[in-house]
């Protein structure tokens, strides 16, 4: 069995392949790594999650959305959670385009790794716990076993909210959205550049705070938030899929917790190759 690991050393074993109860990847990684070294790693983990939902709603999705930037570049390493000032020339992710100001959630990583250290002093990695945080999220919002697409990652907008800088162009200049719709988010979300930048609105009108299929209907309907949530459904190849998710909410829960495990054993770096980081924002 093996741990994950990166550049800079944050092993990750993926153990959100717990969602399917799936066994070793192709890279050996095991959901029971942690069994004997740190028992009471996943109610550690848990209650932390628990605590930070109860008290805003909003940061389920917020860790679930940290866990898929995190992963998309070059694979599940924690880097995502690396400040800017670790060296004196290092430039992390957090300051990028689609993360400044966007991704959220980094306290409650930085909770989860202290109450973590306090019962397993140097064990698990940042890359694991984020992995942990981001399966208790979905399980905590919607407690049941939820493909490989971006149709299927985008499902997650299901839970969540954006900011007005992100859905501004669509809901005033894009035709494939329905008027009353819009008319409603421009409500919050003034067409002037700089003019409620940070109001909020829900991804998914209907239910916001619960994980379900109504992402997909919201599309059939033209009441997509985002530009790029419309897009899947806007007269092209993708139009089919998102009508068998309208039709079967069941055959959304399966394809995507197929898709976060594969997403989860993106390029995994095993063995001795990383670091236990102390401190998820920095270097060891």
């Amino acid at each position: 069995m093996a741990t994950r690991a990166s550049a800079y050393g944050f092993g990750s074993i993926a153990l959100l392949l717990l969602l399917a109860l799936a066994g070793s990847s192709s890279a050996q990684l095991s959901t029971s790594f942690y069994s004997s070294s740190c028992p009471n790693l996943n109610s550690t983990v848990k209650s932390v999650v628990q605590s930070a939902i109860a008290t805003e709603n909003r940061m389920g999705a917020s860790i679930v959305r940290l866990f898929f930037h995190d992963c998309f570049v070059q694979g599940c390493d924690a880097s995502l959670l690396l400040d800017d000032n670790v060296t004196a020339s290092f430039q992390g992710e957090k300051t990028a385009a689609p993360n400044k100001d966007s991704v959220r959630g980094f306290d409650v990583i930085d909770d989860i790794k202290s109450a973590v250290e306090a019962v397993c002093p140097g064990i698990v990695s940042c890359a694991d716990i984020l992995a942990i945080a981001a399966r208790d999220s979905v399980v905590i919002i919607f407690p049941h076993v939820l493909i490989c697409s971006f149709l299927i990652l985008l499902g997650a907008h299901t839970i969540g909210q954006a900011r007005c800088t992100t859905f501004r162009a669509h809901i005033y200049n894009d035709g494939n959205i329905d008027g009353t719709f819009a008319n409603t988010c421009k409500s919050g979300c003034p067409n002037t550049s700089g003019t409620g930048d940070n109001n909020l609105a829900p991804l998914d009108l209907q239910t916001p705070t619960l994980f379900d299929n109504n992402y997909y209907k919201n599309l059939v309907g033209k009441k997509g938030l985002l530009h790029s949530d419309q897009e899947l459904f806007n007269g092209g190849a993708t139009d089919s899929q998102v009508q068998s998710y309208v039709s079967s909410q069941s055959t959304f829960f399966t394809d995507f917790v197929k898709t976060m495990v594969k997403m989860g054993d993106i390029t995994p770096l095993t063995g001795s190759k990383g670091e236990i980081r102390k401190n998820c924002r920095r270097i060891n």
